[in-house]
């Protein structure tokens, strides 16, 4: 139940995701949006990744459901980090801002390799699964490492 209940306001937001920013009454409020977007996109993708790197077994269907919910979810966090977004209970870099085109360019490749993830999950691969949570780290580390304070 709970699964859907996320679902069904992960695909609200992200046919909203254009609107999102003027939907956040105050910059905090943004700031707990993506937070708690890139959270549970997190939880879902490191399930995958326990898979690929043999700490749990490899169940083709639960690494699908998994990679689907992650790649949904990696859409949504974007159009919270507005103006004021940079201030307040954030991790987020000034280079978010100043560099704007560099952080979208990395916000796209994620979206792109979690696309990919998805893609070889369906297959039930798991050396294809393997080589995608690899592409999909290493974009998730490239962000972190240029807009994200340790």
């Amino acid at each position: 139940m709970k699964l859907l209940v996320v679902l069904g306001l992960a695909c609200a937001a992200a046919t909203l995701s254009h609107t999102a920013q003027a939907q956040f009454a105050k910059p905090e409020d943004a700031i707990k949006y993506r937070k708690n977007a890139l959270f549970v996109m997190g939880q879902h993708f490191g399930r995958v990744g326990a898979m690929a790197a043999g700490r749990v077994p490899f169940d083709a269907k639960i690494a699908q459901e998994n990679a689907e919910i992650a790649e949904m979810l990696g859409k949504l966090p974007w159009a919270a980090f507005g103006a004021g977004t940079d201030k307040g209970d954030t991790r987020a870099k000034a280079e978010i801002w100043s560099d704007a085109a560099k952080f979208k360019d990395a916000a796209d490749r994620l979206s792109v390799d979690m696309a990919k993830l998805t893609a070889a999950t369906k297959t039930g691969n798991l050396d294809n699964v393997k080589a995608a949570v690899t592409a999909a780290s290493g974009s998730c580390k490239n962000c972190h490492d240029n807009f994200r304070t340790q």
